[in-house]
């Protein structure tokens, strides 16, 4: 009576994670998938700053999309198996893409810099070639970056069996199952250079917005102030999100705490960075709510010419 019970409990359990990963998945999903939609299809939002948020919002899709869809199906099976090469492409596409946003929130902080505090060099700076080549170089720049990783990372002999205690494969637990410490410690070297790398861009951002706050704080008008600030605020949310889910240094020896560190960095940001452009841009929810209207619009005149064609299959 009691293993049926414990089998109850654990089936019940199992079911609640599937469904909690779910939940935040397809938060996500629609969140990014309504803010890449509007920036695409509004051509009032076809400004660098948003080009920036369309190119965020495709990383994000990208970063939940590499971890979740796995978890939840190691959930609802009850297994933690995935493959070789599953893992290497997980690690790849995970380094890849965070990588990039950190890139592309620096790009962002200096997009937001130029705006106000060069405002009448804006249109030449920023323009649609340069804003171009910078997203391209975030891209692309973390591909590089995550293919010299991932090659480092499983060049490596592991010794240590096929075992990784995580919801998804990751460097750190990668190498738990290296032959030698002398080989953890060759990698531990890139991590510690991107942690560093992080770090600069960290710099970046914030000297950026001490210019920014020079710049704001120097206005007349309190409604610029008040514009000012409300256009970094987002973004400046944004950053703390995700500099402080990544800062976090992961844990060699406890499971549980390699959990907590990296749940945060993989799955927060992206859930979540949706609601923070989209509280309080009006511009976002004015095109947003373009989008609802007119879908539901066409939904509205389909139904109406089903029920008019029945009508008129009636008579006859």
């Amino acid at each position: 009576m009691n293993n049926v019970l414990k089998e109850r409990i654990g089936f019940t359990l199992q079911l609640l994670h599937f469904w909690l990963l779910l939940g935040i998945y397809l938060a996500a999903l629609l969140g990014n998938g309504l803010i890449s939609t509007a920036v695409a299809c509004d051509h009032r939002l076809h400004t660098p700053m948003y080009f920036f948020l369309l190119n965020l919002a495709l990383l994000d899709l990208g970063c939940i999309s590499t971890t979740l869809p796995k978890a939840m199906a190691n959930a609802l099976w009850d297994t933690r198996a995935i493959s070789y090469a599953g893992c290497v492409a997980q690690v790849f596409f995970l380094l890849f893409l965070l990588s990039a946003e950190t890139f592309l929130l620096t790009i962002m902080s200096y997009d937001r810099y130029v705006a106000i505090c060069k405002p009448l060099h804006y249109g030449t700076l920023m323009n649609s070639r340069a804003c171009a080549t910078m997203a391209a170089a975030a891209w692309g720049t973390g591909v590089l970056y995550s293919l010299m990783h991932t090659a480092n990372t499983f060049s490596i002999p592991l010794c240590q069996g096929n075992a990784v205690d995580q919801f998804f494969c990751e460097v750190a637990q990668v190498l738990k199952l290296s032959c030698s410490e002398s080989d953890y410690l060759s990698e531990a070297g890139i991590i510690d250079f991107s942690l560093s790398l992080i770090f600069g861009c960290f710099v970046f951002i914030v000297v950026s917005y001490v210019q920014i706050f020079r710049a704001v704080l120097r206005m007349p008008s309190e409604q610029g102030r008040h514009k000012a600030f409300s256009t970094c605020l987002p973004h400046m949310s944004v950053v703390s999100l995700f500099v402080s889910t990544l800062m976090f240094p992961p844990s060699i020896s406890s499971p549980f705490l390699d959990l907590v560190v990296s749940f945060p960095y993989t799955v927060v940001p992206p859930a979540v960075n949706p609601l923070i452009y989209s509280m309080r841009n009006q511009e976002l929810k004015g095109a947003l709510r373009k989008i609802f209207q007119h879908a539901l619009f066409h939904h509205q005149k389909d139904v109406h010419h089903v029920l008019r064609t029945t009508e008129n299959l009636g008579k006859a």
